[in-house]
């Protein structure tokens, strides 16, 4: 199948396939989806140039949601020139990144400047906050916003002829060059929702899309498989909480817990400790278990 963009590997904390860039030509430059974090900012430097453009080329950036790990750069490309593309409800946080970047410091720790970089506000004239369905049409290009909460309320899935920029409500799958398929979900505070991410899968199974590219890392083509994936990875966290959290273990067990059922997984699928090593940096299972007692303690537990 080919393709009218460009998987650029930021090569994220030096762990190749972890964190993509997917960039678009038209006649007036590029377009991106994903800015991807600070720190990786060297590493797409670099991939434009071996492509022939500088950062100044940089159109636009189209972000699925505001975490760092997709965001964290678009303050600095906005300065290059870009218009930055977001969700409504993401928007004020990418203009005024004071409480993100404080909610962020809570889950990260003395690990942001290392992990993340420089996240720099964007400059309100340099955003552009499309609605659901609403067309953003950059030279010949037209990308379809999708609303997809579940993974965070301020996320957007990217439908662009027939190919599903999935984000991360499409799951974490790394390219993993054989026969073996396993995908993950990252569920971080706060906005983690069991029930809407169910919903935003049947949006993306109605999208019917002919591949689906997540930004952890694609793009894949045989959709029935990854969007049941998603939806068996949903199921199996319900029962996972349902086992597990009626005891109200404290954060450290249910870390513990988390991590021996991510084992279990790969054991299942026949991860090795390198490829563990490559999933757990696109998506630590430790951030996972804060977003799980989140949302079990605020949606759940008075059920």
């Amino acid at each position: 199948m080919t393709y009218r963009f460009e998987v650029l590997d930021l090569n994220f904390q030096n762990v190749p396939h972890t964190i993509a860039v997917y960039l678009f030509r038209h006649d007036k430059g590029i377009a991106l989806i994903e800015s991807g974090p600070g720190s990786t900012v060297p590493a797409l430097k670099k991939a434009l140039a071996d492509r022939g453009f500088a950062l100044s080329d940089i159109t636009d950036v189209l972000l699925t949601h505001i975490h760092l790990d997709h965001a964290g750069a678009a303050g600095f490309l906005a300065r290059q020139g870009a218009t930055i593309h977001v969700h409504p409800v993401g928007a004020p946080h990418m203009i005024n990144p004071e409480k993100l970047l404080i909610s962020a410091g809570r889950i990260y720790g003395d690990m942001m400047e290392t992990l993340w970089g420089d996240f720099l506000p964007v400059p309100e004239e340099k955003i552009h906050i499309p609605q659901d369905e609403e067309d953003i049409v950059i030279g010949d290009l037209r990308f379809t916003p999708l609303d997809t909460p579940g993974h965070a309320y301020h996320h957007y899935a990217y439908m662009f002829e027939g190919v599903c920029f999935s984000g991360d409500v499409g799951g974490v799958r790394l390219p993993l060059g054989n026969d073996t398929k396993h995908l993950r979900l990252p569920m971080p505070p706060p906005e983690f929702h069991l029930e809407k991410w169910r919903e935003s899968l049947a949006r993306l199974r109605e999208a019917a899309p002919r591949a689906i590219v997540p930004t952890h890392f694609g793009p894949f083509e045989d959709v029935d498989w990854h969007l049941d994936a998603i939806e068996r990875e949903l199921d199996d966290v319900e029962g996972f909480l349902e086992a597990v959290m009626p005891s109200q273990p404290s954060i450290e067990e249910l870390e513990r817990k988390l991590d021996a059922w991510v084992l279990e997984k790969n054991q299942r699928d026949g991860i090795d400790p390198e490829t563990h090593h490559a999933y757990e940096t696109a998506n630590p299972t430790w951030m996972s278990a804060s977003g799980l007692a989140r949302y079990w303690k605020k949606f759940r537990q008075s059920q």
